[in-house]
């Protein structure tokens, strides 16, 4: 096993990937075959979420890698970082110097896999159709500085926003702005089930067992046209129990790719040489992990309660004991390598002291110790997290200052659960939409947003929020985010814990792997290829 360490430049305070992998010692499936990747993340249909793969409802990010496969967008992220670049549009651009008016142009003769035409009817009708449904996930927020959508013609479409927003090409190039066929997807009411039919790179097609995908296959479309190379002509998308079912798969030659979610110790075992069956490839990523609070519940509901939480809580000690090398200690929302990031909770907290805590609670009159239940998902963020919850938990007892029991549930019944408020505090992680510190903050801290939290701050929502998005260099906009993130760190309605690498491990005939995971974590499935490298 031979471990790949991507060492990347710095673009405007992202990293850019510049390495191809190469292989351990074995090869998998044969030449010709469909390349099999695998993942622990799962797919299910529940009461609560029908709808997993519609554009309109999708807002995780394993529900995005698929999406981004198969639903075309008018921009999208670049094979490294930096701005996004023109997929279904030929070309796209802000035509007033307000940044209000933004047109777009589609690429002539654009086609959905089954033939029929994309006209600029199709983007207005997709686009329209999200912010109509409104769907409990919260992802219509991302386009909610839409005011109104124009056509002329069959290829332009013109979007008047409410407010200046810089980000809003990035946000053209998230699914929720997925282009759909009206004749597959109904107006009014979301797609419920596993069928997804677009204009992106390849068709799809899901295998089932009971409520959940087993295998997710993607064919090459012929009727592609768009800025991606798609290096092969199959993919297969197997989901995995847990990591380790998944790691016995690669060593069988099962599948050829591992992705997210490797346990610690697998990666370590890899990063280590313990596997001459794969290659570990680490690279920069921008998931983070967080507390969240319900905060009209009775426990959290005072701001005391939770800024002594962030005044006890140790990351570092999280970090050790649980992720070593892989992650690092977050004092903020916006991960360390974003333009705009502030350590705006170590600069308030400092260094983790029970005796400031103690303080904190005693001065709000808070009778000790406070109890409540800390909940985590049990199956979407990897297997290690019930031991960051037992760390979690073991601070905050250690103090006499809490009572914390933690509890686990699986993802199905955690997120419908977390959205109804019936969590005072649960666990979350955050890959972002796109790479800039708007999608690190609005998301939780704007009107409608994807936690369904009741906080709300005025001069965040009203002020520094269209502030910062009026600025297209963004670097004019530290000022604005950094006072976002020093109200976050004052209220406390999440706690930020630590961000963490990525990793992809595959078999030593695949190429392209340094690439198939952008530092959004988004899978980028074309560019995978079969064939030696090294």
């Amino acid at each position: 096993m031979n471990r790949k360490t991507l060492v990347l430049p710095a673009v405007a305070g992202l990293l850019t990937p510049v390495l191809a992998a190469c292989g351990g010692a074995d090869s998998g499936s044969k030449s010709g075959d469909a390349i099999v990747v695998g993942t622990t993340d799962r797919f299910t249909t529940t009461s609560d979420a029908p709808a997993p793969l519609d554009p309109a409802y999708a807002y995780d990010v394993g529900t995005w890698n698929i999406l981004r496969q198969t639903v075309q967008t008018l921009m999208a992220q670049p094979k490294g970082e930096g701005e996004p670049v023109p997929d279904a549009a030929e070309s796209c651009s802000f035509t007033d110097s307000g940044s209000e008016r933004y047109a777009c142009k589609l690429r002539d003769g654009l086609k959905f896999a089954d033939g029929d035409q994309v006209t600029a009817q199709d983007v207005k009708y997709s686009i329209e159709r999200a912010l109509r449904i409104k769907a409990s996930s919260g992802v219509s927020s991302l386009l909610n500085t839409i005011d109104t959508i124009e056509t002329q013609g069959d290829r332009e479409v013109i979007f008047h926003l409410k407010t200046a927003d810089a980000t809003f090409p990035y946000k053209l190039s998230t699914p929720v702005a997925g282009i759909i066929n009206p004749k597959d997807y109904e107006k009014d009411k979301l797609r419920d089930g596993f069928e997804v039919d677009g204009s992106g790179p390849y068709s799809f097609h899901a295998d089932v067992s009971g409520n959940a995908i087993t295998t997710a296959t993607f064919t090459k479309s012929p009727n592609y046209k768009g800025f991606v190379k798609v290096n092969n002509d199959k993919v297969e998308l197997r989901s995995f129990a847990d990591a380790d079912a998944m790691g016995a798969a690669i060593d069988k030659g099962d599948i050829d790719v591992m992705t997210r979610t490797m346990s610690p110790a697998q990666i370590q075992k890899l990063d280590a040489g313990g596997d001459d069956k794969a290659d570990l490839v680490d690279m920069p990523g921008l998931e983070i992990r967080y507390l969240a609070f319900n905060t009209n519940a009775p426990s959290v509901k005072s701001k005391a309660v939770r800024q002594a939480m962030a005044q006890l809580i140790n990351r570092a000690e999280v970090v050790s004991k649980v992720y070593g090398t892989q992650a690092e200690p977050l004092y903020s929302l916006v991960p360390a390598t974003v333009t705009g990031h502030s350590n705006s909770f170590f600069n308030k907290y400092g260094n983790p002291s029970a005796a400031k805590a103690k303080a904190l609670l005693t001065k709000a009159g808070i009778t000790t110790p406070v109890k409540l239940t800390l909940h985590y998902t049990t199956d979407h963020y990897g297997s290690a997290t019930k031991k960051e919850f037992e760390v979690l938990q073991k601070q905050l007892n250690d103090s006499g200052l809490f009572d914390a029991s933690i509890q686990g549930h699986p993802w199905d019944t955690f997120r419908p659960a977390e959205q109804k408020g019936q969590y005072d505090v649960y666990g979350m992680g955050w890959f972002p939409d796109f790479p800039d510190a708007d999608n690190f903050l609005a998301p939780f801290l704007d009107k409608d947003n994807f936690l369904g939290s009741p906080y709300s701050n005025s001069t965040i929502q009203r002020t520094l929020i269209p502030e910062s998005r009026r600025e297209a260099d963004r670097l004019n906009a530290a000022k604005s985010l950094t006072e976002i993130q020093d109200i976050v760190a004052e209220d406390v309605p999440v706690l930020p814990l630590w961000q963490g690498k990525q990793y992809v491990a595959a078999r030593d005939d695949i190429t392209g792997v340094a690439y198939a995971l952008n530092s959004s974590s988004t899978l980028q499935l074309w560019e995978l290829g079969r064939g030696v490298s090294g």
